[in-house]
């Protein structure tokens, strides 16, 4: 048991679940002087505009498997439309801080 935590213990680099935490949030780098509630504000936009993305792709996947069981290629390629547009969009959302940051850094 004690041979386990160890092997754990060097699989984590010794850090806890706030380093793993940490090393998801986004890196705010030239604009890390924005203000607190300015961070929530973007924060909230941003994870509410990524559950709306998994939703329809969610409902993109309803579309393929209603549209493959009836047969109808119309509603299968709506889904598959609905499916990859939903992706896309959920990369770009989700690699806004990364965006900005490269776009400020070629403006100066």
């Amino acid at each position: 048991m004690q041979g386990t935590q160890q092997l754990f213990d060097l699989a984590a680099g010794g850090g806890g679940i706030g380093s793993i935490v940490s090393g998801i949030a986004p890196d705010w780098g030239v604009f890390g002087e924005v203000g607190a509630k300015a961070k929530i504000i973007v924060g909230v936009i941003m994870a509410g505009s990524v559950l709306y993305l998994l939703g329809s792709a969610v409902l993109g996947a309803v579309h393929i498997r209603v549209g493959q069981q009836q047969h109808n290629t119309m509603e299968t390629k709506k889904g598959q439309t609905m499916v990859a547009s939903s992706l896309l969009g959920l990369f770009t959302v989700a690699s806004m801080a990364t965006i900005f940051t490269i776009v400020y850094g070629f403006g100066i």
